[in-house]
């Protein structure tokens, strides 16, 4: 049986509680009902971003950590660390924070403290523009300091991924970035002789071009011709003979006749004990042989 149009006007309508409420209520109560909600809306939005943000910021915070110990892990298999430079106190010399001093290994710039060589000013300048006050990589090769106990170190500006590859070696050693520049040198002292094919292979480089000591031609270089260095700086020095092996000694390169001994003496050719000193080490000059920490004999 159908209902009558009578019957569905008199049927009551469902109000919702919203309608409810707001029965009764004037246009100004209602307005600010409404901007209420709006408002309760909002903040809740801003409470929901405000924990996105901190998620993401503790997930960053996470992976940065995560990233540290990694490079942490990697510099210690790779026998690399970490240090800041406080103070520079020549082209090839700096001092830590902690107080101890490095010396750069395989390199040599020209002088500019004891005496005044030729760049030697700019070496050292160039050394404090991308060194003091950075943090940096220290890596050792053999040795572990020089008679002055200055630390003997490979300084590196980035940490690698591969300490022996060569663009690395190029871009991130600080050793390396001071030969390519012309700021130093090739001098390798065995057994500390880990790059130093590398460093003659960038001393000819910087040489062939020009580039900074090496535009003033001999009087900018601290040792003397290249060509000799070359031969010098992969020699391997042998261990001091006992009387049970033979007497020989190694023979120098051409023009390197300056003898090193195991006191830290060193003794040009003419000199009393030349003849009976067995070298360690030979030197070009006894400015080498001075900057490798060697004094000249008392008498």
């Amino acid at each position: 049986m159908g209902v009558s149009s009578t019957e569905q006007a008199s049927t009551p309508v469902k109000e919702t509680s919203e309608e409810v409420e707001s029965a009764g209520l004037t246009e100004e109560e209602k307005l600010a009902q409404e901007e209420e909600a709006i408002a309760q809306k909002e903040a809740e939005e801003k409470a929901k971003l405000e924990e996105q943000k901190k998620a993401e910021e503790k997930a960053e915070q996470e992976a940065l950590k995560k990233a540290e110990e990694q490079k942490l892990a990697a510099a210690e298999e790779m026998g690399l660390v970490a240090a800041t430079i406080s103070r520079v106190v020549d082209g090839d010399t700096v001092e830590l924070s902690d107080g101890s001093k490095v010396r750069l290994i395989g390199v040599n710039t020209p002088e500019s403290t004891t005496r005044t060589e030729e760049y030697g000013k700019e070496a050292s300048d160039y050394t404090k523009s991308k060194l003091e006050g950075k943090e940096v990589w220290l890596q050792k090769d053999v040795s572990e300091a020089d008679r002055y106990n200055r630390l003997l170190r490979i300084i590196w500006m980035e940490l690698p991924s591969n300490v022996m590859d060569e663009n690395e070696i190029k871009t991130k050693m600080f050793n390396a970035d001071l030969v390519l520049n012309g700021y130093a040198e090739p001098s390798t002292y065995p057994p500390d002789v880990k790059y130093s094919e590398q460093f003659v292979k960038f001393a000819r480089e910087a040489r062939n071009q020009g580039t900074g000591l090496w535009a003033y031609g001999e009087s900018g270089t601290t040792k003397g011709d290249l060509d000799q260095k070359e031969v010098a700086a992969t020699k391997t020095v042998e261990p001091p003979k006992t009387q049970e092996t033979t007497t020989t000694e190694s023979k120098p390169a051409p023009a390197c006749d300056i003898k090193g001994n195991q006191s830290g003496i060193y003794h040009v050719p003419g000199s009393t004990y030349y003849d009976r000193t067995k070298a360690e080490v030979w030197f070009c000059s006894v400015e080498e042989a001075e900057a490798a920490g060697y004094r000249a004999p008392k008498r």
